[in-house]
């Protein structure tokens, strides 16, 4: 597979994984209010893991939501650099 090939699915993957982030945000802070299930933090975690980490980091400050907890506010922001590391090192580094 090619970088362009590679790239272009890279894409995909990344807003199918973001919109799932910021979908598991907004109905967590939904819930928390209205007394509904909740998604768990080890969950969101792993969403942030996966790739989602940008448009969750970015969806929790705009609706207010696990800004206090120094688990995201921090997590998060390192999981954003360990990403971006991954992404030169494969997209860029890499003949």
């Amino acid at each position: 597979m090619d970088k362009n090939t590679a790239a272009f699915y890279f894409l995909i993957y990344e807003a199918l994984i973001s919109l799932i982030g910021v979908s598991a945000t907004v109905y967590d802070k939904y819930a928390a209010k209205n007394g509904l299930w909740r998604i768990r933090e080890s969950t969101l975690l792993l969403i942030s893991a996966l790739g989602g980490s940008a448009a969750m980091l970015i969806s929790m400050k705009k609706i207010r939501h696990k800004t206090k907890h120094k688990k995201f506010m921090v997590g998060i922001p390192i999981i954003i650099f360990l990403q971006l590391a991954l992404i030169l090192y494969f997209f860029i580094f890499q003949k």
